[in-house]
């Protein structure tokens, strides 16, 4: 529809940074006497907490290994626009082309949007919840931040917030004694990111010149409207002498068509 096709897997890579903070989760076991026994990982998997619970109650003795408690689910429950953080619009991120030194891709500023993400603990006993809810609570005050590499083509860095909005637990231990007891947490976070437009490429600006008139030295005012008579002029480009140090003087500097984007030149300026 706007005419461009473009993919940055940002959304994706939000889903494993979120994912990525909570798979390395342990809890022990310990016998009567507080000795530990054994220490098992949390699995975690990006699924709903109704098909986790479903899955539960349709195997509650889980003689299927698919599934064991405790264990974690997480998902993306909703993308908001989020107005407070808009940048303007036409400032541009710019990166040197890798393979051509004399391009320039660049890519207008991001829009900030906020990803709400919900993760939910399933364990069959409290203690299992506390432990694993201890492991994590500490972290978020109630902001945790992180620096991502979002666009590699723009080899673009930002830190994204995620905020800790809310915790609630459930007890679904209802009907008769055969009937499965889960315990469920669930807490609820606001990832701060940004989606990014698509990705344009344009020559490297080696030459900038601005001319000046006066048009006092017309005879009246409607002399001067279209007078191309330039009084004076200034040139800028860059400079580099022959062992690849910045200069900024005009006579020693290399050509600017040799110096490349990446270079360490300085700026030459002359005036006519």
């Amino acid at each position: 529809m706007f005419g461009h096709t473009f993919y940055h897997d940002t959304i994706r890579k939000y889903v494993i940074l979120f994912g990525t903070l909570f798979n390395e989760i342990y809890i022990n076991r310990e016998d009567t006497v507080q000795n530990r026994t054994i220490t098992m990982k949390v699995p975690l998997s990006y699924s709903p907490k109704d098909k986790m619970l479903a899955r539960v109650d349709a195997d509650p003795e889980l003689n299927r290994p698919a599934i064991v408690l405790p264990r974690m689910g997480f998902e993306m429950t909703g993308i908001t626009y989020a107005n407070e953080r808009k940048l303007n619009t036409l400032q541009k991120h710019t990166y040197v082309h890798p393979t051509d030194p004399n391009k320039l891709k660049f890519s207008y500023m991001q829009v900030p949007y906020d990803f709400n993400f919900s993760l939910y603990i399933i364990v069959k006993n409290t203690i299992d919840g506390t432990r694993i809810l201890e492991q994590i609570l500490p972290f978020f005050t109630p902001m945790w931040t992180t620096t991502v590499e979002l666009i590699p083509e723009l080899g673009l860095n930002l830190d994204i917030p995620i905020i800790l909005s809310n915790t609630t637990n459930e007890d679904t231990y209802e009907n008769d004694f055969l009937t499965r007891r889960t315990l469920t947490w669930t807490l609820n976070f606001t990832l701060k990111g940004y989606i990014f437009g698509h990705i344009k490429s344009s020559e490297i600006i080696k030459l900038a010149n601005t001319n000046f008139y006066d048009s006092t030295i017309y005879d009246n005012i409607n002399d001067a409207v279209g007078a191309t008579d330039v009084v004076s002029s200034v040139n800028v480009y860059p400079g580099l002498l022959a062992n690849g140090s910045p200069t900024t003087n005009s006579t020693l500097t290399v050509s600017k068509d040799t110096i490349n984007a990446n270079d360490n030149y300085g700026y030459v300026i002359t005036k006519a």
